[in-house]
């Protein structure tokens, strides 16, 4: 258990330590920072599924009309969610970015009312308003909506409502994926790099080996959490995923200096607040044993 608990951590800081990486690219357009971490991610994948001598059970699985649409769809939200989180990232967003990811959670709670007909009990509906609250407070702050962690939570909102009805595990789910995106980051990369504007081979050695170690930097998080998942408790993983966003967010403010004054605080303070509201209700919610119904005679 201790070591599932040690792989979970270190995937979730390692996706919490990803501005750090992305930001050694800033000088690279963010949609081929993308054609990159898709091409590589999969070459990385195909290899891990050809030494584990998975290749063929995956084909066998991964192939038929049902999956491929369902993946088709994830993919799409998947690389949405990659593009904007690096230009978010590079173009000094990166405590908004994280917003995106507190926030996340609580939407895709709504998104299961809305799409799957779950129902919320009353105290629920209180960290809700709270994240709503926040949001606005936010916008008005900002003088516009906080489209980056607002498109952030949705595109990973939506992905994860898909990931629920997808019939893969997250190997081979990330393989299909990055296979259907493959031919759209190929095509656009070879157009950049006819045009004259492709960085890969025109950069540099180290902006390379940095485009090339996007493939390693977005598969062995994955391989990390997958090995924690299988062993971990449900409750433990809701409360560890709230390391990527606050390790994104102490980089944005103590390492890139980007602004965050008071009106901001209680904006992610009313944030923040509704995940602690939501995490406690659910915690007594599963721990406070059901009432007894006394039998006849008693």
């Amino acid at each position: 258990m201790k070591k599932s608990i040690g792989y979970g951590v270190f995937a979730y800081a390692l996706w919490g330590l990803f501005p750090l990486y992305w930001k050694l690219l800033q000088d690279v357009p963010a949609l081929q920072i993308i054609g990159h971490r898709v091409f590589w991610s999969l070459a990385l994948l195909i290899v891990i599924l050809l030494a584990t001598k998975q290749w063929k059970n995956f084909r066998s699985v991964a192939f038929n009309k049902k999956t491929l649409g369902i993946y088709a769809v994830a993919s799409f939200f998947l690389t949405v969610n990659w593009l904007i989180y690096v230009w978010g990232v590079n173009a000094d967003f990166v405590i908004e970015t994280s917003l995106g990811y507190f926030i996340n959670p609580l939407l895709s709670v709504l998104f299961g009312v809305f799409f799957l007909r779950e129902r919320l009990r009353p105290a629920q509906w209180i960290p809700v308003v709270l994240a709503t609250f926040g949001v606005v407070w936010l916008t008005v702050e900002y003088g516009r909506l906080p489209w980056i962690a607002l498109a952030l939570a949705v595109s990973f909102g939506l992905y994860g409502l898909l990931k629920k009805i997808s019939p893969l595990g997250s190997l081979y789910g990330l393989t299909l994926e990055t296979g259907i995106a493959l031919p759209f980051a190929l095509a656009y990369l070879l157009f950049v790099n006819m045009s004259g504007s492709g960085a890969f081979l025109h950069r540099g050695a180290a902006t390379d080996l940095l485009l090339m170690g996007a493939g390693a930097v977005t598969t062995i998080p994955l391989l990390l959490f997958a090995s924690a998942a299988r062993e971990i408790p449900l409750n433990m993983v809701g409360i560890l995923q709230y390391l990527t966003p606050t390790l994104q967010f102490l980089i944005g403010v103590f390492v890139y200096k980007e602004t965050f004054d008071h009106a901001q605080l209680v904006g992610f303070g009313a944030v923040w607040l509704a995940l602690i509201v939501f995490w406690g209700e659910n915690l007594l919610a599963h721990r406070t044993p059901p009432p007894t119904v006394p039998e006849l005679g008693d």
